[in-house]
């Protein structure tokens, strides 16, 4: 992200709208709803993730890719958590921000209890829709020593 968010105001309404877009947009993923997970995505949106080769693009994309992870993780008894925090926002315009936040992924298992199973960086660029957001592209960079 090039915008040095550090000198940008965001005002207490849109904090909030992002934040809670977050809160509902992961618990559909946690809870394996993934045609409504990715709904909040762009048509045309992407999904890069470091660990892949390339990024998902466009919302069947996306949906399918996710769809064959919950299934996958379902078929060895695995529930997953995203916890996510640090949410920096910078407005672009008045209709787009770009949102950087830490994401760490719990992996829970009846043997093992929960677990934390990956820290990452994710990069979104929001686009307004109405009274919500759609994630028009998605970056997730899985954090390792320098």
């Amino acid at each position: 992200m090039t915008t040095d968010s550090s000198t940008i105001k965001v005002d207490a309404e849109l904090r909030a709208s992002v934040e809670q877009f977050y809160a509902h947009h992961m618990q559909l993923l946690d809870a394996g709803r993934i045609p409504e997970w990715a709904s909040f995505f762009t048509e045309d949106g992407t999904f890069a993730v470091d660990s892949h080769p390339e990024p998902a693009r466009g919302r069947g994309q996306i949906t399918a890719g996710a769809t064959r992870t919950v299934e996958q993780l379902r078929g060895q008894g695995i529930a997953r958590r995203h916890w996510l925090g640090m949410v920096d926002i910078a407005p672009a315009d008045d209709t787009t921000v770009r949102v950087r936040s830490y994401a760490l992924v719990f992996q829970i298992t009846e043997a093992e209890g929960a677990a934390v199973r990956s820290s990452t960086t994710c990069e979104d660029e929001l686009v307004r829709a109405g009274d919500s957001w759609l994630i028009r592209a998605r970056t997730v960079r899985q954090d390792r020593p320098a």
